[in-house]
């Protein structure tokens, strides 16, 4: 829930923030961002790396997750409530503050992710599991972004727009900082009982060459090269939707503040869905193809209704017919979107024992560290994508929805639309590389555990 909190902030609203309510051009928020993205490209495998070979009577992980939970809470306070600096300062306020949070957020998700290999190795158990982990993730994000939309962002004497109004962005980060930390707590604490089932390999003494060496040789193993890449362009491509999501809803649909709030809560939908049905799917037909086929669909269903108005072929703004095209739209979209990201997950869980295998290592935190690293994509590419889709249309700053020339609405239509058909293209024909099945895994496992079992009867 916390990761979904930050993660939907960091979709949904910072550009939006940055861009119209602060000032700051979408190519320099694009940026910033992109800049505190690559910091996680090589602080995300170390964290991996160290939580792996971690020793204490808290476990390997979570000493690192109770760590996290005050300084995710006040960075991101901080986020909503810059100073009355210039632009300039405040691009490089936005790259630093940016740059802690998702740090820390790094030093907590990292360890709680790999939590997820270690608590089962059943191929099933873990899409069920981690079914739990996504549902909690939206739903935890949707509640806040729900309240936000609907209490907070609100129109006032002086924002005739909810969402350019500065004080509810203010009221939001504080709501957010508080959330954040709590959830954090909780969910240390709630699992803290299973730190002594845990698995706990043989301490190793790595200098730091070794240690670099150890996190390059991950991408040695097929399955998670593959499933790696193909996550980043899905994420890309859904971090370009999440991004652009507001500006269609406030300029290319026009819609208001209480329909963004009737979208949300069918996206809570979205998310009961896929909690039911991601399970049910991956037993009937195996993980792999059932998340190219949900990404591919939640691409198609996403872009139809923008390419159906770019043809003159769907409802004008402002009647029903619209809203309830894309109220279904959303719904359906995202449910698939969601499956699809739980099985990247459970697929991750599956590489574990196929590179324990392999190498004779155990690393569930420097595989999850590439997988929260896609998953942080969407929030970091995503954005910087968005920001150039605004800068190449000249997107105009303080724009006022109704009022925007036809023309930019039209380009915003014909760049996003290809470029997410694109990207979720690539993510889904790179999944043809992960070849880890229920009878590879199955078979996997049983071979990891006769070793087990011949080194103990050796010892």
């Amino acid at each position: 829930m916390a990761f979904g909190v930050k993660d939907n902030g960091f979709s949904y609203l910072l550009l939006l923030f940055y861009n119209q309510v602060v000032g700051l051009s979408a190519p320099m928020v694009g940026l910033a961002i992109l800049i505190a993205m690559l910091s996680d490209s090589i602080l995300d495998p170390v964290i991996g790396q160290i939580s792996d070979n971690w020793r204490s009577r808290w476990g390997r992980r979570h000493p690192f997750m109770y760590a996290a939970a005050l300084p995710v809470a006040v960075s991101y306070l901080a986020l909503w409530n810059p100073p009355h600096w210039s632009h300039a300062h405040l691009f490089f306020y936005l790259i630093g503050v940016s740059i802690v949070i998702r740090s820390f957020i790094t030093v907590y998700e990292v360890p709680s992710s790999a939590l997820a290999a270690e608590l089962t190795s059943g191929y099933d158990e873990r899409t069920h599991l981690l079914s739990f982990r996504y549902f909690f993730a939206w739903v935890g994000g949707l509640a806040l972004y729900l309240v936000t939309f609907s209490l907070l962002l609100v129109p006032d004497a002086h924002h005739a727009v909810g969402q350019t109004n500065p004080v509810g962005f203010a009221k939001y980060g504080l709501l957010a900082a508080a959330i954040m930390f709590t959830t954090i707590i909780v969910s240390s604490a709630g699992t803290h009982r299973f730190i002594a089932y845990f698995s706990m390999p043989p301490v190793r003494r790595l200098s730091l060459l070794e240690q670099v060496r150890e996190m390059a040789s991950a991408w040695s193993n097929r399955s998670f090269m593959f499933l790696a890449l193909a996550g980043l362009a899905l994420s890309m491509g859904q971090g370009v939707n999440a991004a652009m999501n507001i500006y269609f809803n406030t300029y290319f649909w026009a819609f208001t503040s209480h329909q963004f709030a009737l979208l949300v809560l069918g996206v809570f939908a979205s998310a009961g869905l896929a909690l039911f049905l991601a399970p049910t799917l991956s037993r009937r037909f195996g993980k792999r193809a059932t998340a190219m086929a949900c990404a591919g669909l939640s691409v198609t269903v996403g872009v139809t209704p923008i390419i159906l108005r770019l043809l003159g072929w769907m409802f004008p703004n402002g009647s029903p017919g619209l809203f309830l095209v894309i109220l279904a739209q959303s719904i359906i979209g995202i449910a698939l979107w969601i499956m699809a990201s739980i099985f990247l997950s459970a697929m991750m869980a599956d590489v574990v024992e196929d590179g324990e295998l392999k190498s004779g290592r155990r690393n569930e935190g420097l595989y999850f560290s590439a997988s929260t690293l896609v998953t942080k994509a969407v929030s970091g590419i995503g954005i910087f994508s968005a920001a150039a889709i605004l800068a190449l249309i000249h997107f105009p700053a303080h724009a006022t929805p109704g009022h925007l020339p036809a023309i930019v609405l039209t380009q915003m239509g014909l760049v996003y639309a290809p470029t997410l058909l694109i990207l979720f293209g690539i993510g889904v024909a790179l999944l043809v590389g992960y070849r880890i099945t229920r009878v590879s895994h199955a078979d996997t496992v049983a071979r990891l555990a006769a070793a087990a079992a011949e080194s103990a009867g050796l010892a």
